[in-house]
Order: structure tokens, then sequence, then C-alpha cells
């Protein structure tokens, strides 16, 4: 029995083993992010828009990942899934993601940001209009955190609401505000079909 272990094996068998619970620890941290990123926006959020396109305010139409309707206005939530070192700041135009196995460059994603808060704004005016790039739990920003940048535990800290009475009645003075959003969003829907059906 003890011959089926040669050190040859136990060579190749501790990485191979070490690797597996490195991807299943990996998996499960993934997993948990999701779970809880869904916990944070519907806490924080009492209406939510997935995907949603809108006029750009300049003939043109923008897509947003994640809107929502919170009792501070209404949020624009972009989400970033990176792990490891993140290098960005406010006026550099590309951020870098340095981690054991990888390293890549992205392009400093404050800029869309502020067009998707310029559209939102161009369509309610009178509603304060906010937009955070979130970073799911695996990114490190060492040098520094540009302004708009957040992890769940921040937004929620910044966007929750204990006082859920409190949060009602602002959020239902925001709420025609909110169907302005859902009518321009179906508007752009249609012109989008009657454009493909023209081609």
């Amino acid at each position: 029995m003890g011959e089926l272990l040669t050190p040859d094996l136990a060579q190749w068998l501790i990485p191979a083993a070490i690797v597996a619970l490195l991807f299943i620890w990996l998996l499960y941290r993934r997993r948990n992010s999701g779970s809880r990123l869904k916990k944070v926006l519907s806490e924080i959020g009492h209406d939510r828009i997935d995907d949603l396109v809108i006029p750009n305010g300049d003939e043109g139409e923008i897509q947003i990942d994640h809107l929502l309707l919170t009792s501070r206005g209404l949020l624009i939530v972009d989400i970033k899934d990176a792990v490891g070192t993140v290098f960005g700041s406010d006026k550099m135009q590309e951020w870098a993601v340095i981690s054991n196995e990888r390293r890549y460059t992205f392009s400093n994603p404050q800029a869309a940001l502020y067009d998707r808060i310029a559209a939102v704004r161009h369509i309610v005016r009178q509603v304060p209009v906010a937009g955070r790039i979130l970073f799911l739990d695996g990114a490190d920003f060492t040098k520094g955190v540009p302004g708009m940048v957040c992890d769940l535990d921040q937004l929620l800290d910044e966007f929750g609401e204990a006082d859920k009475a409190a949060a009602k009645i602002k959020v239902d003075a925001f709420k025609p505000h909110w169907d302005l959003i859902r009518k321009a969003a179906l508007g752009a829907q249609v012109d989008q079909m009657f454009s493909q059906s023209k081609k």
C-alpha cells in the first residue's frame, strides 16, 4: 500500500490538491459575493431596472447596467469584478489590475459613468442622480480609492436607510420621476425596434 505513493506521484499530487482547493475557494467566494450583491442592491433599492437603454440627450442612446430608486434619489451602479490589486485614480486614463495570475488594464470607468449620469439627469432634472463604480470582493486599492469607487459595505453605508418609514416618504416623492425614466426607456426600445425593421 505504501508503494502506491511514490515520490514522483507525491510531487505531482500536492500541487494539484493545492490548485483544486484554491479553485474551490474562489468559486465559494464568487458565489457569496453574488448573493451579497443581490442582498445589498435590494436593501438600498426600492425599485430597480437592469440593462436599461435610454436616450443620451445627444440623438443617441446609452446603456445603464443597474439603475436603482433609493431614498436619496436615483443611483447608477456599474459593477466591476476584478481580483487583485487595482491601480487607478480620477486622473489616470488607464487603470491596471495585478494579481498572481495576470496583469491587465482597462479604461478609466468614470468617464462612461459621468455620461450615464448626464443622460439620466437629462430626463429627471429635479431629482438627485448619483453613480458608483462598485468593485466586488477581491479588489484591493492599495494606493487610494478614486472618487466614485466603492465596495458593497460603502454602498450600503451611503445609500442604506435605517428608518424605513422615512425612506418610503422620500421614495414616494421620487416615483413620478422614476416613471419618466421608464417611459424614456420604453421610447428608446420602440425607436430601436423601428430602426431595425427599416434595415
